[in-house]
């Protein structure tokens, strides 16, 4: 079942272009936590200019996705749906921003010893987001394989949980050199790299309801 109508293709192309902006910049996020931890600052500055647009293009097209929807070109009983996991993959790009700006404005210092197993927590929280946009494509085009695709974002937002427990209990239980107000400013920037997986776990659980909707 197809949600559009005749007059959709406007729609259709801004919602591939919104998807397509979100899908950048998780690149730009996967990207440039690695290029901090690495401490190539140069790279992680070049990194937030570009998430900051691509956070402005993806506003912008938001609006321009509900103003196309009130022309009708949407469905009417599914367009509140659209317009909650628009906002839902907003909320990533926002959180993406969000979080690489509490780098550069906090500058944590992050041990050596941490650097690999962090690095791997922003990859995993990277690919629950990345994952969940395949699904959303899906659910414009072939509702019935949205909950299969959906598999791998919650597969990687509950890696992301265990790597991040793995990295709190060594910072708490092992690592005696660090004094308790740097672990917990540890931690708080650990909660903002876990918060991009949280996030497409939560549109995760919004488009499979959708799909059930449209295929039952």
């Amino acid at each position: 079942m197809s949600i559009f109508n005749r007059n959709s293709k406007r729609t259709i192309v801004k919602i591939d272009e919104f998807i397509d902006n979100i899908d950048l910049g998780i690149l730009v996020f996967r990207e440039g936590i690695k290029s901090y931890i690495k401490g190539d600052m140069e790279a992680f500055s070049t990194h937030l200019g570009k998430v900051d647009q691509l956070e402005a293009i993806a506003d912008r097209l938001q609006r321009e996705i509900e103003n196309e929807m009130i022309t009708y070109s949407i469905l009417p009983q599914h367009r509140e749906d659209v317009v909650k996991l628009i906002e839902e993959l907003d909320e990533i790009m926002d959180g993406i921003k969000s979080s690489m700006y509490e780098f550069d404005i906090e500058i944590p210092q992050i041990p050596s010893s941490l650097g690999e197993i962090m690095i791997n927590l922003n990859e995993s929280s990277a690919n629950a987001a990345e994952e969940l946009l395949p699904a959303v494509r899906a659910y414009f085009r072939a509702p019935h394989t949205v909950r299969e695709k959906l598999l791998k974002v919650y597969y990687f937002e509950s890696e992301t949980d265990k790597i991040a427990y793995r990295i709190k209990r060594k910072i708490f239980h092992e690592m005696h050199e660090i004094d308790l107000a740097r672990k917990a400013h540890l931690r708080y920037i650990i909660h903002h790299l876990e918060k991009i997986s949280d996030l497409a776990q939560t549109g995760a659980d919004l488009l499979s309801a959708m799909a059930v909707k449209l295929i039952i």
